[in-house]
């Protein structure tokens, strides 16, 4: 374990980070999954992490600091989950502010943020669902944030999220929703966790799309053909 590089993953009981952790480990890396419920535990290690019980929701930047020490790279695919605006701000905008203000305090270079495919429009005139939008505030406000930092980041934005097996296979979009210049039907802005969860492990193992976005659905392409 002393020579693995150390990738710390916040959320580290998500969908999409579970799915992400043997990816990583496979790719040689040693895996910090943070969790707030210990009775998580258990799945993160037949993940192949190692949990590490943290409440990032009151952590401020020194707390996560200590946390990263050590580490090469950061994974932010943790969420709130909705439906409460107040922790919504708390858990997507302050504790990811407070996370790469600590990756910088801690010297890890590299950042990798879980966000969605049109979180740099304004929320305000996407015409959103009143419920949805504390939460597209807060992402569009955290991925500004990671982009006016030092971090060498990677912002990951994929479609409407399916459990659908993984194919290894994307598509990037041109802007925003469009791909070759037509927007995006509904079916087609599909991404599967698994795919999300490759892109991870790609763009660390092989150290590419640093301080890019990459808006992304399940496509024909190899993964590693199109990230390089």
């Amino acid at each position: 374990m002393a020579n693995e590089r150390r990738v710390v993953i916040l959320g580290g009981h998500g969908k999409v980070a579970l799915l992400a952790e043997p990816k990583l480990k496979e790719a040689g890396f040693a895996v910090d999954a943070v969790i707030r419920n210990p009775a998580q535990s258990d799945d993160v290690r037949k993940a192949g992490a190692n949990p590490v019980v943290f409440d990032m929701e009151h952590a401020n930047v020194d707390s996560f600091a200590g946390l990263f020490e050590g580490a090469v790279a950061v994974v932010f695919s943790a969420g709130a989950g909705g439906g409460d605006a107040v922790r919504t701000h708390a858990v997507d905008y302050q504790a990811a502010v407070n996370a790469m203000d600590g990756a910088e305090k801690a010297g890890v270079r590299r950042f990798v943020m879980v966000s969605y495919d049109t979180a740099d429009r304004d929320p305000q005139k996407m015409g959103w669902p009143e419920s949805f939008v504390p939460y597209a505030q807060a992402k569009h406000d955290a991925d500004a944030h990671l982009r006016d930092s030092s971090l060498e980041y990677t912002i990951l934005g994929p479609g409407m999220l399916t459990l659908e097996p993984e194919t290894d296979k994307i598509v990037l979009t041109d802007d925003h929703t469009m791909i070759d210049g037509k927007p995006a039907t509904s079916g087609q802005r599909a991404t599967s966790r698994g795919n999300v969860a490759a892109v991870i492990a790609r763009v660390l193992s092989a150290d590419v799309a640093k301080r890019k976005t990459i808006a992304f659905y399940d496509g024909d392409k190899p993964i590693d053909e199109v990230l390089v």
